[in-house]
């Protein structure tokens, strides 16, 4: 892929920690980390603009979402700090636009949305995936700020005359997928496969039927890439995912078929190990249409079976980053 001819600036509010330094260490020497907030242009702005620039993602952001256990989904992180979710959801991908529109050589930026940006139900036919038209109206301020995000980005692209698009990830699953200042919630294939490999043998669920469109982090990453370097882009959104969902019952029984023995139990919402809305089938927790993205550079994305085959290097015998 291109990527490997890139260097990178990477912001992030804090310094690395360990599981990211392993992470990154086998491109440290083309990466450089700048620790800054992302709201602040005079921070940072300095301090890269003399840099060769020419493809910009954008992802800072701040997730606050409680899902897992019963007591984690009673919380509404949203209420701790309104306005630092906007301000750095809003105001922080103005600032990156700001500087970016000031860069000579620039080919390309790519907003890095979410799937939070669609309603909680559709499309109208039971079935079909979920397409990028029709069916946005976010209700929280995650949402609400994406949604923000990308408009403004489009914006920006027709008044500067940037080449601008913004990707909608679904359920991004990986080896980095974990807690961190700015986002506090991890997927259901993060949690299921560290409980594997920590040795649990049952995980108490609620209900084995909820489901997710999950994506693997590398598969989303070669889908930004190709759009980055893609000729021309005709679309101002794009859906980043599988296009099917899988159940906690299918995610169950793949990492079985990697660690004997690993299976899952009902039990009542209050003892659940991990805890899921069986309800939630469709508009944002549904499947997503990939047809865009597809005819635009190709992209295939992994199937279920065989991205879970390799959650976390499992099918490598490695362990998990952390």
């Amino acid at each position: 892929m291109p990527i490997r001819r890139l260097a990178w600036w990477f912001w992030t509010p804090l310094p690395l920690d360990a599981a990211a330094s392993r992470y990154f260490a086998p491109v440290k020497d083309r990466m450089r980390v700048l620790v800054a907030d992302v709201t602040r242009p005079e921070a940072w702005r300095d301090a890269v603009t003399g840099s060769e620039i020419t493809h910009i993602v954008h992802g800072a952001t701040i997730t606050p979402l409680s899902r897992g256990t019963a007591a984690e989904a009673k919380r509404e992180p949203e209420a701790d700090n309104p306005a630092r979710i906007v301000e750095v959801n809003v105001m922080g991908t103005v600032a990156v636009l700001d500087w970016a529109r000031t860069l000579p050589k620039l080919k390309r930026i790519i907003y890095v949305s979410s799937g939070a940006v669609y309603k909680h139900h559709g499309p109208d036919r039971p079935g079909e995936p979920l397409p990028e038209d029709g069916y946005v109206m976010p209700r929280r301020l995650y949402g609400i700020s994406k949604l923000a995000s990308e408009l403004i980005t489009e914006r920006y692209g027709d008044l500067f005359g940037l080449s601008t698009a913004s990707v909608r990830p679904s359920s991004v699953y990986g080896t980095m997928d974990r807690v961190t200042a700015s986002r506090n919630f991890r997927h259901v294939p993060n949690r299921l496969v560290h409980m594997a490999l920590d040795g649990v043998k049952r995980v108490r669920v609620n209900t084995l039927d909820a489901v997710g469109d999950y994506l693997h982090v590398e598969d989303a990453a070669s889908g930004i890439v190709s759009l980055l370097h893609a000729p021309n882009l005709r679309y101002s959104a794009y859906n980043l995912a599988a296009g099917t969902t899988a159940t906690v019952r299918d995610l169950v029984g793949w990492i079985a078929e990697k660690v004997p023995g690993f299976h899952a139990e009902i039990a009542p919402p209050d003892e659940a190990d991990l805890l899921q809305d069986a309800t939630l089938t469709d508009g944002m927790w549904g499947a997503y249409d990939i047809s865009r993205i597809a005819a635009e550079d190709g992209l295939e994305a992994e199937t279920h079976a065989r991205s879970a085959a390799r959650l976390y290097g499992l099918d490598r015998g490695r362990t998990p980053l952390e």
